[in-house]
């Protein structure tokens, strides 16, 4: 009261106005200026039969299948996302000479609360999954859920319903002050189980569901075993799957790596071979591409940004509402450009480890990465 008499004295007689020392100071609060999310994909994940007895002879125990993979520098990126290819049930006692003489795979899930140190998500959509019943894969999914893994695609070739997920991605935000924080933002994988029949036209249509809204990511799982390069079946239905609106398509199931290309300007591979797998015959079978995607979203609306990171906040569990959300709030969708490289894996010697200058050459190699990376157009490129 004090103050705003004084200034109306000062006001009435001509005296120099006293600015009152304010009680608050005006703090600028920064936004959400860019996005960026450092992604590896992997091929074939699996703990059961001889990787399962060589964690059993190790004093090492459950984490002995991931206790490398500190040399990958986990930190650095956002998130890791595999295929597991087995399902994880409690309680089944089989030995590694059953599981080798009728291909019924488990993973005890004594293991998921290390890979979960790991692993974002696990793409389901694989021959091995049903390996313990319905019920056993409906347990795997459980599992999963109890150790903070997502998931998405179904063993049935013929499923349509649980192809493609929207996951909570894990990404860094870059904000007007040049700070950073972490932050989710949704995306959509879509899993392809087609080694005992082509997935139905429904199922790849799905993709157009999502591609209008935020980036499609397609896992698919199919063609023949052992092979270096796909056959004809299998190059037209990775490449409808681009055709349908997939951003990029990232396949196993070979267990070797197989080759790559740019389709339309979009990458293709068509197989990155064994990441953790028991499997220790040749060079060809212990080794693996990595696939390093780096996405950026850059000059966006700030506000725009955070309504997608509010949303990506929600869209961890399974079926959830993301999509709905994305439509309710028609919420433009994103500006992404993608990078792509290639990390190169060897779980020779009965351990995944990074693989050597001399290996990692050959990876490179059988994947034509070059020429893939060269024919790829924006917003798609290599990581330089």
């Amino acid at each position: 009261i004090c103050g705003i008499i004084a200034m109306f004295w000062a006001t009435k007689t001509g005296a120099p106005t006293i600015n009152m020392p304010s009680d608050s100071t005006a703090v600028v609060e920064a936004k959400a200026k860019s996005i960026s999310s450092n992604v590896l994909f992997f091929g074939n994940t699996y703990w059961g039969r001889y990787i399962n007895d060589w964690s059993m002879a190790s004093s090492l125990k459950y984490t002995y299948p991931f206790s490398r993979l500190n040399e990958f520098h986990r930190e650095d990126y956002d998130a890791w996302i595999s295929g597991l290819e087995c399902p994880t049930v409690a309680g089944v006692s089989l030995t590694s000479a059953e599981e080798d003489s009728t291909l019924a795979f488990n993973c005890s899930p004594d293991y998921l609360p290390e890979a979960a140190k790991w692993f974002t998500a696990f793409t389901l959509a694989n021959n091995h999954t049903d390996n313990q019943g319905v019920a056993g894969f409906e347990e795997t999914r459980q599992h999963l859920e109890e150790n903070g893994i997502q998931y998405f695609g179904h063993y049935d070739y013929q499923n349509v319903d649980d192809v493609c997920e929207v996951i909570s991605l894990p990404v860094t935000i870059i904000q007007s002050d040049e700070s950073t924080r972490n932050g989710k933002l949704p995306i959509t994988i879509c899993g392809y189980h087609g080694v005992f029949g082509i997935p139905v036209d429904e199922a790849v249509a799905e993709i157009s569901k999502y591609s209008d809204y935020m980036t499609v990511i397609a896992m698919p799982h199919m063609g023949e075993e052992y092979k270096i390069a796909p056959d004809q079946l299998k190059t037209n239905f990775f490449r409808s799957l681009i055709d349908a609106g997939a951003d990029m398509v990232l396949g196993d199931h070979a267990h070797k790596i197989q080759t790559s290309e740019s389709y339309d300007g979009h990458l293709i591979v068509y197989s990155m071979g064994n990441f953790i797998f028991d499997q220790q015959e040749n060079s060809e079978v212990t080794r693996s591409a990595g696939i390093n995607v780096v996405m950026n979203i850059k000059n966006q609306d700030s506000k725009l940004i955070e309504k997608w990171l509010r949303i990506g906040e929600t869209c961890a569990t399974f079926k959830d509402n993301c999509l709905q959300q994305i439509k309710d709030q028609k919420l433009d969708k994103l500006n992404v450009t993608y990078k792509f490289g290639v990390v190169g894996t060897s779980d020779a010697d009965k351990i995944v480890k990074p693989a050597t200058t001399e290996q990692q050459a050959s990876i490179l190699e059988r994947l034509d990465w070059q020429n893939t990376i060269k024919n790829l157009k924006q917003p798609y490129g290599g990581i330089n």
